[in-house]
This record gives structure tokens, C-alpha cells and sequence, in this order.
């Protein structure tokens, strides 16, 4: 088997994935912008002939959610388009795809957590971009899953924890939303699942049960709200002075894009297919939070 090619260059799926790759002695090329990039795709066909994998992994993505409202077109171009011609060449070759989806391709009015057949209904751009992208890697590829998980964090990129340790800086206050509820997931856990699913496909070849939908999300369920308030008792515990945080509606911090009420995610059929059941969300936080606050200052 050739190396894993993963796309999604220094985002936190990627950077985790390659940090376990790595690890346990599994090759790995991981690439990004410029040699990798949906926006330019003749770079796809380049990374891809140049790589020669046996597996690709698909963790690129146009990740903001109110950003896509104003530029459905890149967040076409990153989410469906970019993991189409993706998929088109893993067929080519004969090769297993795994590609990485959302939460957000539902609706959130369910009220109970989504298992994979339940009908998708996305808000926004961000999540209809995402699910033309399943969609489209499911009907080219043969040997593909679509894993869609949650709520990601992880010490370094864009996320919801990095964001409240730093809005938390020299305030006394934060607010933040309360009546949305999701499964936070750590981007070293997702990252694990992964890798385990690459060394089975590996170990038993393509089987025809791996492929389709799979839900890949921390276990337990919290709201925002629920969240900080967890993420600044673990500070607290450090000795950092921590902020009060109040609890709001949706109403009272509008976005442009709406967001799923209630996107739980019943991982059931993960365990069932592949064992893999990921920890609980609150002890992979503190993970996150404690390689966060014991990160080395930037250089002035």
C-alpha cells in the first residue's frame, strides 16, 4: 500500500492526523495551499499522480460557516467541487476514500441525536456546500466513506475553545449561546478513529460495509453555553482568572448563518462497523485546554 494522502494542509484534522501518523510509523504526505488547493485544480491531479497513495483522506474544507453565506461560490468550490475531482481520481485508481463532512447538513429540529439515514436538511451555505460534497464523493467513488463529526477542537486553528480562552483575556464577562446542543469533538480523537479505519482498510483490503455514512463525534452532548462554562472550570483549576459566563438565546447573538439547534450525532454505527467509539468530550477538553494554556508564549 502506497502512503496516505491527506488534504487539509495545517487545519486540525490534518495537523492531528499526521502527528499519530507519525507516531506509529505509518507513511503519511499531508499537503495544503499552494501545492494542494481546491481553487486551483489542476494542483489536485499533480498532488495526486505525485503522491501515488494508497488511501486518500480528504480534510480539506472551506470551514466558516457565516464566512460561506458571503461566498458560496469558494465554499462550493472547497466542499463539493475540490472532494468531486478528488473522488473522480480515488475511482480512477481503484482506491479507498475517506472524506470528512458536518453536523451541519441537518436541521437540528430532530431532538434526538441523528443516526445516518435520518433526511439532511442544512441552514446555510456551509452546510449544503457539505452535503453536495458527500453526495458527490459517495455517487464517484466506489470505495468511499463519509465521516461526519462535530463541534472540533484542538490546541492550534480556529475553534470554539481557542476562541473563548482568548476572549476571556481582561474580561470580566462573556455571553454565550445556551439552546444549541452538539457533540464537542477533540481533533486528536477524530484523528485516531481515522488512522484506525486507514490500518483496517489496509489490513483486510476495501470491504463493501466500509463504505457510505459513518458518525464520528466526541461521546455526551453539550450546548455552547455548557462548554465555557466547562472549558473555565479547567482554567480555574489552573489558577486562571476565569470569566462569568452568561447564558443567551440564538435570538440574542445573531449570525448570518443559522446553526442547528440540536445536531447530536449517533456514532452507533461506528462502534458497530469498526469498534471505534471516541472518549467522552469533557476529558479530551481538558486536554485541549491544558495543551492551550501550556503552550510556549509567541515571540514579541
Amino acid at each position: 500500500m502506497g502512503p496516505i494522502l491527506l488534504t487539509g494542509g495545517s487545519g486540525q484534522v490534518a495537523l492531528a492526523l499526521a502527528e499519530a501518523a507519525d507516531a506509529a510509523g505509518v507513511p503519511m504526505r499531508r499537503l495544503g495551499r499552494p501545492h494542494f488547493d481546491f481553487d486551483r485544480p489542476e494542483t489536485i491531479a499533480a498532488s495526486f499522480r505525485a503522491t501515488a497513495p494508497g488511501l486518500v483522506v480528504n480534510a480539506a474544507a472551506f470551514t466558516g460557516v457565516d464566512a460561506a453565506e458571503a461566498e458560496p461560490a469558494a465554499a462550493m468550490r472547497a466542499n463539493a467541487e475540490g472532494p468531486a475531482e478528488l473522488a473522480r481520481l480515488c475511482a480512477e485508481a481503484g482506491l479507498p476514500l475517506i472524506h470528512l463532512s458536518t453536523d451541519y447538513v441537518f436541521d437540528g429540529l430532530k431532538g434526538a441525536p441523528y443516526v445516518e439515514s435520518d433526511p439532511v436538511a442544512p441552514q446555510g451555505v456551509y452546510g449544503a456546500s457539505k452535503l453536495a460534497g458527500e453526495q458527490a464523493v459517495l455517487e464517484l467513488c466506489p470505495q468511499a466513506m463519509v465521516l461526519r463529526t462535530s463541534w472540533v477542537h484542538a490546541p492550534q486553528g480556529r475553534n470554539f475553545v481557542r476562541t473563548m480562552l482568548q476572549a476571556a483575556r481582561g474580561r470580566d464577562r462573556l455571553r454565550v449561546v445556551a439552546d444549541q446542543i452538539g457533540c464537542p469533538t477533540a481533533a486528536s480523537d477524530l484523528a485516531a478513529a481515522i488512522l484506525a479505519i486507514a490500518m483496517r482498510i489496509e489490513g483486510e483490503g476495501w470491504q463493501p460495509e466500509f463504505g457510505g455514512l459513518f458518525h464520528a463525534a466526541g461521546t455526551g452532548a453539550t450546548s455552547w453555553h455548557g462548554l465555557a462554562e466547562a472549558i473555565f472550570a479547567h482554567a480555574a483549576s489552573r489558577g486562571l482568572k476565569v470569566p462569568v459566563v452568561e447564558a443567551i438565546t440564538t435570538a440574542d447573538w445573531p449570525t448570518p448563518a443559522r446553526r442547528p439547534p440540536d445536531s447530536r450525532l449517533d456514532c452507533g454505527k461506528l462502534a458497530w462497523q469498526f469498534g471505534l467509539v471516541l472518549p467522552h468530550w469533557e476529558g479530551s477538553l481538558v486536554r485541549t485546554v491544558d495543551a492551550i494554556l501550556d503552550a510556549p508564549a509567541p515571540a514579541a
